[in-house]
């Protein structure tokens, strides 16, 4: 391939492309993949637990009125700035409180924010926060999930 303004363009013979792929009007090359189902080895939650999660996201957001998310993946070289990011997305992010997990990386980030904050002050966050460290720890992502949730919600207390 060479290059012309910065876009990649295919310079061979079109003859020894690989199957799925052609050069388009404009030179490049595209290239098309076989869908491949994902391993639910791969997957860290079963369809049940995935529902559990999803209970216990509803059932605390209803309980305290505050807008309760979970992100499970890389954050980044910032994982901090990459959480508040994430946090700011929610519709209604200053009542809301996020839980951001990185298994890979072990890292946890709780946000929350400003109206949640008042409810959920940094200490009763931080107890969570251990708790669901604990229980990473002991390789249960998904327990460490439900109880965090519920002492997230424990200490924000009832919709007021």
């Amino acid at each position: 391939m060479g290059s012309g303004s910065g876009v990649a363009v295919f310079q061979g013979n079109e003859d020894e492309l690989p199957e799925g792929s052609v050069v388009t009007n404009s030179g490049r090359l595209s290239v098309a993949r076989e869908f491949r189902e994902p391993d639910p080895s791969e997957q860290p939650f079963t369809p049940v637990q995935l529902a559990r999660l999803d209970d216990a996201l509803t059932l605390t957001s209803r309980e305290t009125g505050l807008r309760f998310a979970l992100y499970l993946g890389d954050l980044g070289d910032d994982a901090r700035r990459t959480a508040v990011d994430l946090h700011s997305r929610i519709e209604g992010y200053d009542d809301a409180v996020l839980v951001a997990v990185s298994p890979g990386q072990r890292l946890l980030e709780i946000v929350t924010g400003a109206e949640a904050k008042v409810r959920l002050p940094d200490r009763g966050a931080k107890l969570a926060l251990m708790s669901m460290v604990a229980s990473f720890k002991e390789g249960d992502l998904f327990n460490g999930l439900l109880s965090g949730l519920r002492m997230l919600a424990d200490q924000a207390g009832t919709r007021r």
